[in-house]
């Protein structure tokens, strides 16, 4: 089931006797808006369905539709370099393909995201919005079996709610999760002991993870999901406060399944 994303005070970060999760998001179109989720189901090897499917592509970026690969996210719009993209609100449909938009000053529009016209339809109306960021043509994009992720690694992206926390305490200010754009939020665990994860094996829900890596904190996380105004260099906080600038890990799917709102999350021997 698909629902809109929750505002900051609908997210819970207390611990309790056991890890759980408390928020689950994707993102269809990269540097768009997130689509909170009820449960998902998830493949080996793979993302959750539809995150990262879509991406507007700047006129300069090399990306090859008939033969995808990782790029950087400077060739994509995206919060690091288009800070006004937070304020586009984005509905995707899985079932019918269409997207739905609608930001300031601009009209609301819906189109077929899977249809040759209605990515050019699409393509148009972000890059109106885009103005002077855009660069030469944009086009938005999408090829079978790539995600337009952060990580050249299929994967899903896990925070926990503590070290948020943890960094709203150090700093004095309120910073919305959703500055984070991950996947997985999940309370119960002391803040920051999710980097010790690393290397290790850990089931959230009906899926098996293998934590690869902690998450390096780019200048995406300045910008404020409801005003986009880059109000916290959280890179700079972390590393002053933290003496790093990660917060969330990274977690490869080798046993698929589902995984619901409220579902444990247990590290393996």
């Amino acid at each position: 089931m698909r629902m809109w994303y929750s505002p900051a005070k609908d997210f819970k970060s207390g611990e309790g006797p056991c890890m759980r999760v408390e928020k689950l998001y994707r993102y269809p179109v990269k540097g768009l808006s997130a689509e909170a989720l009820e449960e998902v189901e998830v493949t080996a090897g793979e993302v959750f369905p539809d995150d990262r499917r879509f991406a507007l592509a700047q006129g300069d970026a090399p990306f090859d539709e008939a033969a995808p690969r990782f790029l950087p996210k400077q060739n994509f719009a995206c919060w690091m370099a288009n800070a006004k993209v937070a304020l586009i609100r984005s509905a995707f449909d899985s079932r019918s393909g269409r997207l739905a938009l609608q930001a300031p000053g601009m009209q609301p529009m819906a189109a077929e995201a899977t249809a040759p016209e209605g990515k050019a339809a699409i393509a148009a109306w972000l890059t109106a919005y885009l103005g002077e960021e855009a660069r030469g043509a944009p086009r938005f994009v999408e090829a079978p079996g790539h995600s337009f992720a952060d990580q050249k690694r299929k994967c899903v992206s896990l925070i926990n709610l503590a070290s948020i926390r943890a960094l709203e305490e150090a700093t004095g200010l309120r910073l919305d999760p959703r500055r984070f754009r991950a996947n997985v939020y999940f309370s119960g665990l002391p803040a920051w002991a999710e980097f010790d994860w690393v290397g290790k094996e850990v089931l959230l829900g009906g899926l098996r993870l293998e934590i690869f890596k902690r998450t390096v904190r780019c200048p995406a996380t300045q910008v404020n999901p409801d005003t986009a105004e880059r109000d916290a260099d959280v890179p700079r906080l972390l590393r002053e406060h933290f003496g790093h600038a990660d917060l969330g890990v990274h977690g490869a799917v080798i046993e698929g399944g589902k995984v619901a709102l409220g579902d444990a999350l247990e590290v393996l021997a």
